[in-house]
C-alpha cells in the first residue's frame, strides 16, 4: 500500500484528511439482536481490538458502554429509542438524511480531549443486502469500520475482505494498516496528510 494510497482511505471530500484512533479501551454493547448473536460481535470486536493491539473493556468509566451497535429493520425505530435523541445529536434529521439516502448503516463517533474517538454509535438497517452477509464477516466489518475514522467511502467500490479457500478474510493490507494505526508513538488523531507517510513507515517494519 502506497503513501497515497492510505492517505485516500482518510480523505473527506468536505474535511480533507482526518485520521483518528481510539484512545481509551473498546467496551461495546449491542440492541435489537437475540442472545446468541453478543457472543459473534464480541468475538470480532476482540479480533480486531488484538490485530491493532488496542483493549476492549466490560465498562466505559464515564458512559458504561462507549460503541453502541443497534440493529432495526426501518430507520425510524430510532425515533422510538428511550433517550437516544439526547445522546445522538439531531437524531430526527439524522434518520431523515440517512433515509434520503437509501443508507442501510451510518456510524458516528465523538472525541476525546486529545481528539482519539471517545464513543461510537453504529446503526444497521437489516435490509436484503446486510442480512446476505454471513453474520460473522458482516459483524468483523463492523468492527473493522470502527476501529479507525475511515473516510465514510473507504470500502464502497473495493471490500476490506477477499475470498480464502471460500470464506471472507480481512485483506492483508488492511490489517497490517490497522496495527500501523496503533502504534503508540503515532498520535491518536491528526490532519496532515503527512501522517500517511509515517503510517507507511510503520507498516514497512511490520512486513
Amino acid at each position: 500500500m502506497t503513501p497515497e494510497q492510505i492517505e485516500e482511505y482518510f480523505t473527506r471530500s468536505e474535511n480533507g484528511f482526518v485520521f483518528a484512533r481510539w484512545s481509551r479501551p473498546i467496551a461495546p454493547v449491542a440492541f435489537g439482536v437475540k442472545d446468541e448473536t453478543l457472543g459473534v460481535i464480541k468475538g470480532a470486536f476482540e479480533a480486531v481490538a488484538q490485530l491493532a493491539g488496542h483493549k476492549l473493556a466490560d465498562t466505559d468509566p464515564d458512559t458504561g458502554s462507549n460503541c453502541m451497535i443497534f440493529f432495526f429493520q426501518e430507520w425510524d425505530e430510532l425515533l422510538e429509542v428511550p433517550d437516544l435523541d439526547k445522546a445522538v445529536p439531531n437524531l430526527a434529521q439524522l434518520v431523515e438524511r440517512v433515509k434520503a439516502a437509501n443508507a442501510n448503516q451510518y456510524r458516528l463517533f465523538s472525541f476525546n480531549e486529545d481528539e482519539g474517538i471517545k464513543s461510537a454509535f453504529i446503526f444497521l438497517k437489516m435490509d436484503e443486502a446486510l442480512s446476505s452477509v454471513p453474520a460473522e464477516t458482516m459483524l468483523l466489518g463492523q468492527a473493522v469500520q470502527a476501529i479507525l475514522l475511515w473516510k465514510d467511502s473507504a470500502f464502497n467500490q473495493v471490500s476490506a475482505f477477499e475470498e480464502k479457500d471460500g470464506q471472507a478474510v480481512l485483506r492483508h493490507d488492511i490489517a497490517t494498516l490497522i496495527a500501523a494505526a496503533y502504534d503508540p508513538t503515532l498520535p491518536a488523531m491528526s490532519r496532515d496528510p503527512s501522517h500517511a507517510l509515517r503510517l507507511h513507515a510503520r507498516i514497512s517494519n511490520l512486513q
